[in-house]
């Protein structure tokens, strides 16, 4: 096997693409061609070099004919009309493709040529046409490929019939029947081939067109059912979100009005029972129990205000265990009697900066939460120590209920409550979380179901 030298490829290589620009910008103006049909649009481009060949060589192949010292046989000018005919239908039809008429000429090519083919081989017979019959399968092409199978087996019929019209003549004129008729028969097979050759690519590529278009179909489909899918979702996610801001604004104000409700209720009862009293110490009582009210209520409006991210702040560097001594009085009024209120300050507690009003929230949400777990009576425990240098830690401990592990992984939700429908708002342990963790601190939570309820919370230091 003779070995290619390494000079040679590269010398082809670089040939290539000079080829490239000399090209590219008549396949860009063939291309270039006002169709809407994608198909007809891509077979455009070759119908037109189609056209011009078959309006350019024939006339060129008669030109060297008559350049020919050889006398004209019968019936050889009549098959040059015939040829010039077809010369100026496709010339007719390639300005037509310009004008983006690309059926229209491909119907006018094939017209012509079933018009012309037959009569043409009358006149002229087989023999003399010889020269032209490989210009024959450019027909059978354009109308395979370009308008169909019935197309090309129709032009095939025509090339026959012409052939059979043809040898007809010349077995008149010569009357050699034999090798005629072989003649005849091999050329009709031969173009009986491509005939199949041309039908099967032809039927092949539709075949495949039609798959793609189907695929494509499909797909637009998908693509539209799946649009439609995700509009239902988000429609039915936007009315879910909905019922549940509805669901929650209706809890909410469910839990307020009960709160304040029942913290009404304590005031109006206080103030008519100071009415009636006329010693000083009892009035003085029953003050003390329209300010617990009134303070209970204030921690209702508070919760409502943290949690909607509109209560003012007011940070501030404070001594957490005389804060926690501070509202010892204030516990002890929230609790019911039946409850052991213990406050256990383990010193020197760091100092620490938060808004004062917002520790106290915490403090009292966390012992309201305690109190409802303990209607028959128990004991609750807040204990204070300093945990390492730079943070302090804060215990709430109770003898309550407790809680299952379904209840203590939800019971930082907002509007989560165990309570009755209709009682208390679910924001009470949510709110405590977000201030610690507005603080830079964290909260945890141990409990078990008749073993009460550890919560505790960590905070850092004052710098």
């Amino acid at each position: 096997m003779p070995e290619i030298s390494s000079a040679a490829a590269p010398t082809r290589l670089t040939r290539i693409p000079l080829f490239g620009p000399l090209l590219r910008r008549p396949l860009q103006w063939l291309r270039q061609v006002p169709i809407a049909d994608p198909v007809a649009r891509r077979n455009a481009p070759m119908v037109q070099v189609i056209s011009l060949l078959l309006a350019v060589l024939p006339p060129l192949a008669w030109i060297y004919r008559a350049s020919m010292d050889v006398p004209w046989r019968p019936g050889e000018v009549a098959s040059m009309a015939f040829s010039l005919t077809v010369c100026a239908a496709a010339g007719i039809s390639f300005w037509l493709i310009r004008r983006g008429a690309f059926f229209g000429a491909s119907y006018l090519l094939l017209a012509v040529f079933a018009v012309t083919v037959v009569p043409s081989y009358l006149s002229t017979g087989f023999a003399a046409q010889v020269y032209e019959q490989p210009i024959l399968v450019l027909w059978m092409a354009i109308a395979g490929l370009i308008v169909g199978r019935r197309a090309l087996w129709i032009m095939f019929v025509c090339v026959a019939l012409a052939f059979c019209g043809g040898m007809w003549v010349d077995i008149a004129r010569k009357g050699d029947a034999g090798a005629l008729l072989v003649d005849l028969a091999s050329r009709t097979a031969m173009f009986l081939m491509i005939a199949v050759v041309l039908d099967r690519s032809s039927a092949a590529l539709r075949e495949s067109l039609r798959e793609a278009t189907a695929r494509g179909d499909a797909l637009v489909e998908s693509n539209r059912r799946l649009e439609q899918e995700s509009r239902e979702r988000e429609r039915a996610q936007e009315q879910l979100i909905h019922a549940q801001k509805v669901e929650a604004v209706g809890r909410l104000a469910s839990g307020v009005a009960h709160d304040f409700g029942n913290l009404l209720t304590l005031i109006l009862g206080y103030a008519g029972r100071g009415r009636r009293l006329d010693e000083p110490a009892e009035l003085k009582q029953a003050l003390a129990g329209v300010e617990s009210a009134a303070r209970r209520a204030t921690l209702v409006t508070h919760k409502l205000l943290t949690f909607s991210r509109q209560d003012e702040t007011a940070p501030e560097t404070f001594d957490a265990g005389q804060a926690l001594q501070e509202l010892q009085p204030m516990l002890r009024q929230l609790f019911n009697p039946q409850v052991d209120v213990r406050l256990s300050l383990r010193e020197p507690l760091p100092s620490i900066r938060l808004d004062r009003t917002q520790f106290e929230l915490m403090t009292l949400n966390i012992a309201a939460n305690a109190n409802h777990a303990m209607p028959e009576g128990g004991r609750f425990d807040l204990d204070a120590e300093a945990a390492g240098s730079d943070r302090i830690a804060i215990v709430f401990r109770d003898t309550g209920t407790g809680m299952g592990p379904e209840v203590r992984a939800r019971v930082f939700d907002p509007f989560f409550t165990t309570k009755p429908a209709g009682e208390g708002t679910g924001l009470g342990l949510s709110v405590v979380r977000d201030l610690v963790q507005r603080a830079g601190g964290s909260i945890g939570v141990d409990s078990a179901i008749g073993e009460g309820t550890v919560i505790r919370i960590e905070l850092p230091a004052a710098g």
